[in-house]
């Protein structure tokens, strides 16, 4: 575990280096955002913007989503990877959001866990940057530079989450895991992070066990 203090340290320096954190994939509405989230597994974000940008044109609504035929909503997400999966998920979440929510995206974590293909990592990227509910998103990148800093130990998502939100200010939870998501596809990479001239090596295990 992380002292709170240290925590706000290397919140301040990830600020002072990428700024605040704005989002990666393209939407308009809570829904579309859905969409990408869900898309995104396995997938990069510039992939998934570049095929939402086609499929909104058609599909932007849980209502126009929901009566496109499925075979259809493969072909135009097939590049993202997954498609047959990530198709139905959409598909049935898009009827699930008519059907039992008025066409309105849930804006809780029990009930956008309800829909179909959004686990607590998507779920708190919709709490996050669409209703402005901080939670942590706990990704690759959050697991693996998590560990490196000594916020935890642990290889199971829920777990971590609730390991760095021990140790981060609640209102910097959504903050936070987005700058250690930057700074782990620009710096702290899985094979050959660049330690050298990471901003937080003084923290980092890693670094630490190559002295």
């Amino acid at each position: 575990m992380v002292e709170r203090e240290t925590s706000r340290e290397i919140l301040k320096r990830l600020k002072e280096e990428y700024g605040e954190p704005a989002p990666m994939l393209d939407y308009e509405t809570p829904f579309q955002l859905m969409v990408a989230v869900v898309l995104s597994a396995q997938c990069t974000d510039e992939r998934v913007n570049k095929v939402t940008k086609e499929l909104f044109k058609s599909a932007g609504s849980p209502e126009k989503m929901a009566a496109l035929k499925i075979e259809e909503l493969e072909t135009l997400i097939k590049s993202t990877g997954f498609f047959r999966n990530k198709a139905k998920s959409i598909s049935e979440s898009s009827k699930m959001i008519m059907r039992e929510y008025n066409g309105k995206l849930p804006d809780t974590m029990e009930e956008l866990l309800k829909l179909p293909g959004v686990g607590r990592k998507s779920a708190n990227v919709i709490l996050g940057h669409v209703y402005g509910i901080p939670g942590v998103t706990v990704d690759t990148h959050v697991k693996r530079v998590s560990r490196r800093l000594g916020f935890t130990d642990s290889e199971q998502p829920e777990k971590i989450e609730k390991d760095v939100m021990a140790s981060v200010d609640s209102q910097d939870w959504f903050t936070f895991s987005n700058l250690i998501i930057t700074h782990g596809r620009k710096i702290c990479s899985a094979r050959k992070p660049k330690c050298e001239i990471c901003i937080l090596n003084d923290r980092c295990r890693l670094w630490r066990d190559k002295l």
